[in-house]
């Protein structure tokens, strides 16, 4: 059973780890999106201190983290194209999976269970981004019903912009 749980403080390093293996894959496939200075563990301490920190749990063990943010992102207000909707919204960002876990389907998964504590709080859209050579979320996010809405300029270079709308 797969489930989405606030991330807890004590497990911030465990947390780190998995965004450190997220970042040796997206090198093992050709581009750094991730830097050394983004994300931090502070980067994950904010996150876990702001209720925005999220662990997506496979059995029991920590398969995954993400930010799930409810106050949105100033970047996305200038965007170079259009959102397909205003209003309330998540945004995902620094999700990554344990190494023992990828190829396994926990994408969907946590997707599914985004949208699902999306619902719960009555938000009815999501917006990601992500890097322009990072085609393996691409193909995620439009599998997952995701649209490319255009580009935005985040931590300091242009990104993808996605949203999905939530019935």
């Amino acid at each position: 059973m797969t489930t989405l749980e606030l991330a807890a403080a004590e497990y911030a390093g465990e947390y780190y780890d998995i965004l450190q293996m997220g970042r040796s894959f997206q090198q093992e496939q050709g581009f750094t999106q991730w830097t050394e200075e983004y994300p931090t563990l502070e980067t994950v301490r904010e996150d876990i201190r702001a209720g925005k920190g999220y662990a997506l749990m496979a059995e029991g063990r920590i398969a995954g983290y993400m930010c799930i943010d409810f106050d949105g992102e100033p970047a996305y207000d200038q965007i170079e194209g259009a959102w397909r909707a205003e209003g309330p919204y998540a945004v995902v960002h620094r999700m990554a999976f344990h190494s023992a876990y990828r190829g396994m389907g926990l994408t969907g998964d946590a997707f599914r269970l985004i949208e699902e504590l999306c619902k719960r709080r009555g938000v009815s859209m999501i917006r990601v981004d992500t890097d322009f050579p990072n085609r393996r979320m691409q193909r995620i996010l439009l599998k997952n019903g995701y649209v490319n809405c255009g580009t935005i300029v985040f931590q300091g270079g242009a990104k993808l912009a996605y949203d999905k709308l939530l019935s």
